[in-house]
C-alpha cells in the first residue's frame, strides 16, 4: 500500500533482513522516501529502524521479489565500499517494479537539487516570478492545479490530449534518445508521451503539488517512469543537470495568454533550450494545404474560409490570436438583463436604482467565454502572431493589437470573438491544435468581448479599432477594446467616424456561458444576414437603458 503526501512516500514491503546479521528477517516493514532519505520501519517495533541517506545509496534486484539496498561508505580508497545493506522482500513482482521506480525518482531529485550546476540564471531567494505575480495570486493558482479533478478535466479534453499525443508520437524523431523538459508538467501525462516516443531522459518541472501526484503515476508506469525525473519547483527557479534537446508544454490559457504561463515559456527556453532545440508547442509558418480531407481542418476551413489566409494554395500557419467582430442579439440580452435587479425601486423598502449603472458596466466588463456558432462572425478575421522559439518574455507584458475590418453584412456588431491556435512543428508531421468556433470544442471554448453600446454597420463597411492587453499581478491581462465604424458610401474615401463604442474587460474574471453553439431557428437554407438582421434592435444610451426593453424576451 502507498501513501503519496508532500515530499513523503511509503511502500509496505513483506520482510527485510540487514547484512550483518544472517538468517535474521524482520516482520513486515514500511519503507518511508522522505525529502533525502530512505528509512525502513518494522510495523511491529517503531525502535527497529534502518535509514539510508538516498543521496549515498544503491539498490540492487536480485529477483522478481527481492532487491538488495546499500549505503556508500566514504570513499577513502579509490574501490568503492559500502558501510551497511539490508535485503529486501517484496509481496509481488509489481510492488517491487514500484518500489524501483520510486527510488530513482527520488535519488535524481535529492542529486538535481543539491547539484551546482551553471545552467540558466542563478536561482535567487526571489525570482523573477515572484517579483511580477503577487503572492495570493500564485497561491491560488497552485493550489488550483494541485488538484487531480482539474487535471481530469484537462486530460478529459480530448482534442487538446489527443492532439499532444498525436504531435509527438507522429514525430518520434524529434524525441528518440533526445533529453525533454516538460514545464508545468502538471499529471506527467506530456513526460509518459514524451518516453513513449523514445526520449533518452524527461525531467518533468512542476511547482504545485500535482507534482507529487505526477511522481505516483510515473512509478505505476516503470517502463517508462525509469526514464523521467519529476522536479517539483518553478522553471524560473530550478536547476537541471543538464540542457534539453525539445521543450514540450501546454502553457495555454484562455485567449492564450491568460494565467501568464507563456512568459514561463519562454523563460525555460532560454534557460535550458540547446540553441537548436524545438518547442512543442512552437512557431508558425506556412503550411501546404494537403491531406485535409482526413482531417476536421477542412470543416473549419469550408465553415469559415475566409478567417483563414491561403497563399499559393497554402495554410499560413502561426501561433496566433484570432480576432474577429461578431453580432449576437440574444448574447447582449442577456448581459443586459443581468442588471435589471437593480432596477428595482422597492427592495424590502430600499431603492436600489443608483448602483444600476454600476452593475450595468460590471456586467459587461466580464469577458464571455462560451462556444458560439461562427455564423455569428460579420467580417473576416485578423490575427496576433506570438513566435514561442523568438519572442521576448517582456513582450508579453502588454500586447497592442491594431484591428481593421470590413463588414460582409449589414447588421449590429455587440462586440469582438477570440480564439487562438497553435502548431507543433514537427520533422515528420506538423500538427494543429484549435479553439476556432465551428471546431470540436475544448475546454478553452472561444471567448467573446461584448460592448455595452453595439454600433451599427452596412455591407462593406470598414470597421477599424485597438485591443490593447495589459498584463497585471493575478497572472491574468487588463483588454481595452475600441470599435469604430467609418464613414460609408459616397465620400467615404475621405475618412472619418460614425460611431465608437469601447469597453474594459478583465480577462481573470470572466463570465463562463460555456453552452454549445446555439442553434439558428430557422432554415439552414437561410443567408446569416437575414437573421442577424431580424435581430435589429434599438438601444438606448448607456446611461438610460430602458428596463422594458431589455426586458424583451425574443
Amino acid at each position: 500500500m502507498e501513501n503519496n503526501k508532500q515530499k513523503e512516500q511509503d511502500f509496505l514491503v513483506a520482510s527485510i533482513s540487514q547484512l550483518s546479521i544472517s538468517g535474521s528477517s524482520s516482520p513486515p516493514a514500511v519503507a518511508r522516501f522522505r525529502s533525502e532519505s530512505l528509512r525502513f520501519d518494522s510495523e511491529s517495533d517503531s525502535s527497529e529502524s534502518v535509514q539510508f541517506d538516498l543521496q549515498n545509496c544503491q539498490l540492487f534486484k536480485l529477483g522478481p521479489f527481492q532487491s538488495l539496498c546499500l549505503s556508500e561508505a566514504s570513499d577513502m580508497n579509490k574501490e568503492k565500499s559500502y558501510s551497511k545493506g539490508i535485503t529486501i522482500q517484496f509481496r509481488n513482482e509489481e510492488e517491487s517494479s514500484a518500489f524501483h521506480c520510486a527510488f530513482e525518482q527520488w535519488k535524481k531529485e535529492v542529486v538535481v537539487q543539491e547539484s551546482s550546476l551553471a545552467n540558466g540564471m542563478v536561482s535567487s531567494s526571489t525570482s523573477k516570478f515572484d517579483d511580477k505575480i503577487e503572492a495570493s495570486s500564485a497561491k491560488m493558482y497552485f493550489h488550483y492545479y494541485g488538484q487531480l479533478l482539474h487535471q481530469q478535466n484537462m486530460l478529459q479534453d480530448y482534442v487538446r490530449t489527443g492532439s499532444y499525443y498525436a504531435a509527438v508520437l507522429e514525430n518520434r524523431v524529434d524525441f528518440t534518445d533526445r533529453v525533454v523538459v516538460d514545464v508545468g508538467a502538471g499529471s506527467g501525462i506530456l513526460s509518459l508521451f514524451a518516453a513513449q516516443a523514445g526520449a533518452k531522459h524527461v525531467y518533468a518541472v512542476e511547482a504545485s503539488e500535482m507534482a507529487d501526484y505526477a511522481r505516483k503515476l510515473i512509478a505505476g508506469n516503470p517502463l517508462l517512469g525509469q526514464r523521467i525525473t519529476v522536479i517539483k519547483g518553478k522553471v524560473e527557479e530550478v536547476e537541471l543537470p543538464e540542457k534539453a534537446d525539445i521543450l514540450i508544454s501546454e502553457p495555454m490559457g484562455t485567449l492564450l495568454v491568460n494565467e501568464r504561463m507563456l512568459e514561463s515559456y519562454i523563460i525555460a527556453r532560454d534557460r535550458f533550450l540547446v540553441p537548436s532545440g524545438k518547442m512543442f508547442p512552437t512557431l508558425g509558418r506556412t503550411i501546404p494545404g494537403v491531406g485535409l480531407g482526413d482531417s476536421w481542418e477542412i470543416n473549419i476551413f469550408v465553415t469559415c474560409a475566409q478567417h483563414f489566409p491561403v497563399v499559393d494554395n497554402s495554410f499560413v500557419c502561426p501561433c496566433r490570436i484570432h480576432m474577429a467582430p461578431f453580432s449576437d442579439e440574444y448574447l447582449y440580452i442577456e448581459i443586459a438583463n443581468k442588471a435589471l435587479f437593480w432596477q428595482q425601486q422597492n427592495y424590502y423598502g430600499v431603492n436600489l436604482t443608483p448602483l444600476h449603472g454600476t452593475a450595468f458596466q460590471g456586467y459587461f466588463s466580464q469577458p464571455v467565454v462560451d462556444a458560439f456558432d461562427p455564423r455569428f462572425l460579420v467580417a473576416p478575421a485578423t490575427s496576433h502572431v506570438i513566435d514561442f522559439t523568438s519572442a521576448k518574455e517582456e513582450e508579453l507584458y502588454e500586447i497592442d493589437i491594431p484591428l481593421r475590418f470590413v463588414s460582409s453584412i449589414g447588421t449590429r456588431i455587440h462586440g469582438l470573438a477570440c480564439w487562438f491556435d497553435v502548431l507543433f512543428d514537427g520533422s515528420t508531421v506538423q500538427r494543429w491544435l484549435t479553439t476556432a468556433p465551428g471546431a470540436p470544442t475544448t475546454h478553452w471554448y472561444q471567448l467573446r468581448c461584448v460592448l455595452s453600446q453595439p454600433i451599427y454597420v452596412m455591407p462593406g463597411q470598414e470597421i477599424t479599432g485597438r485591443l490593447h492587453m495589459i498584463a497585471h499581478k493575478a497572472q491574468s491581462y487588463t483588454l481595452n477594446l475600441t470599435l469604430s465604424a467609418k464613414m460609408w458610401g459616397p465620400g467615404a474615401e475621405q475618412g472619418g467616424i460614425l460611431q465608437t463604442s469601447s469597453g474594459k474587460f478583465d480577462l481573470k474574471e470572466p463570465y463562463y456561458r460555456m453552452s454549445q453553439p446555439q442553434a439558428y431557428p430557422l432554415s439552414q437554407e437561410q443567408q446569416p444576414n437575414q437573421l442577424l438582421q431580424t435581430q435589429d434592435l434599438q438601444v438606448q444610451s448607456q446611461d438610460e437603458e430602458g428596463s422594458d426593453l431589455l426586458q424583451q424576451v425574443v
